[in-house]
């Protein structure tokens, strides 16, 4: 019965993959060019191609031991809230491209401290949903939610309005190159995560320094107990942004794995990228050159901070494959870190199908209601 029920879910987890055909094979490019306005390279850069794998390789270890550095940003000075109508910013082909509802909504908007060459990747965005009354520990808490890789304008959206109902605010932060962000005549979120290896770091710092600048307007708006979930990618830009911000101390981690380079080898939904690169780089050396972005360069950093965290992964993940979803909870386990693990019986896509995204909305819910921090 259980290889029967495997199959099924499996097969319905290709069918969720396999759904979009506008994925695009691009070719592979060490995107060295990316790296120029990083605090640890100042403009000084290889120009020769011989030279762009070793530079990456070195970059990425000083990336990793000053990483303090590579996160830091100054805070923006135009953070305000703009009233707009809710749009879905759809990705997948055979998707509705507008959103049915005609609803209205404020979202913070400040200038990215990360800039790149798209104005509209440049202007953060993030929905804002106000608690509906006081939560029970006295204290002001927020909650910045990161959706998963290609997320519409729409997802989340039920599960922020649920934290508000228990007396959490939230804000749901538009990962770079996603929904408002994404750059004029994509379809979809090609640029957070490419054949471009430089690109794919800077859109990783930007979604870590955008996800910080959020805990700042919340400070100011008076918020003085913060979590953070993030799902899939949401959930590897999640962790990294907590190693390196001691506000981050409620973690609720919805899909975990391992090195950045492992999960786009393996995984079901990104052969398009794998297809891409891996004729002109081995995996050893993608893991390498993307190990500045990668969970495990940052595991002793987060674990020396007093934080409580959730795991959750699925049985049957295709995208990220179970066993390194089991690595990240081994190695919270060896380094001592307050967490809980829930492993769902499902996949990776079909976690946000019914009934599975009812028992997946349960526990982060209940995680996070139940967690405030004791600072």
């Amino acid at each position: 019965m259980r290889t029967l029920y495997q199959r099924w879910i499996c097969d319905w987890e290709t069918r969720l993959t396999t759904r979009d055909t506008n994925r695009v094979v691009r070719p592979f490019e060490w995107g060295v060019e990316w790296t120029r306005a990083w605090p640890q390279v100042n403009g000084n850069y290889p120009v020769s191609s011989e030279q762009h794998e070793r530079y990456l390789h070195e970059l990425n270890r000083s990336i990793i031991a000053g990483s303090d550095s590579f996160f830091a940003y100054r805070t923006p000075e135009d953070f305000r809230l703009e009233r707009r109508r809710v749009e879905r910013f759809a990705t997948g082909d055979k998707q509705a491209q507008h959103h049915a509802r005609e609803e209205y909504a404020e979202f913070l908007r400040f200038t990215s401290p990360v800039r790149t060459p798209h104005p509209e990747n440049n202007l953060a965005n993030a929905r804002w949903f106000p608690e509906r009354r006081g939560s029970k520990s006295g204290r002001r808490r927020a909650v910045v939610v990161l959706p998963h890789w290609n997320a519409d304008g729409i997802a989340y959206n039920s599960i922020c309005r649920m934290l508000g109902h228990f007396g959490i605010a939230s804000l749901r932060m538009s990962l770079p190159y996603h929904d408002i962000r994404r750059p004029a005549g994509f379809e979809r979120a090609d640029y957070a995560v490419s054949a471009n290896v430089g690109r794919t770091i800077d859109a990783a710092r930007q979604a870590v320094i955008d996800l910080r600048c959020c805990l700042d307007w919340l400070e100011s708006q008076g918020y003085d107990d913060f979590g953070v979930l993030g799902t899939s990618l949401g959930s590897c830009y999640a962790f990294i942004a907590s190693a390196h911000d001691a506000r981050l101390r409620i973690n609720a981690f919805n899909h975990a794995s391992t090195y950045f380079a492992d999960v786009v080898w393996e995984g079901q939904s990104t052969r398009h990228i794998r297809a891409g690169v891996e004729s002109a780089i081995t995996l050893e050396s993608l893991r390498h050159a993307w190990a500045a972005i990668s969970p495990p360069s940052y595991m002793e950093k987060f674990a020396a901070q007093p934080k409580k965290s959730l795991v959750i992964y699925a049985r049957y993940d295709l995208t990220f494959p179970r066993h390194f979803s089991e690595e990240v909870v081994s190695e919270f386990k060896r380094h001592g870190v307050d967490f809980k693990s829930v492993c769902l019986p499902c996949g990776h896509y079909t976690t946000g199908e019914t009934p599975f995204k009812f028992l997946d909305g349960y526990h982060i819910v209940k995680f996070l209601v139940s967690s405030p921090s004791q600072a």
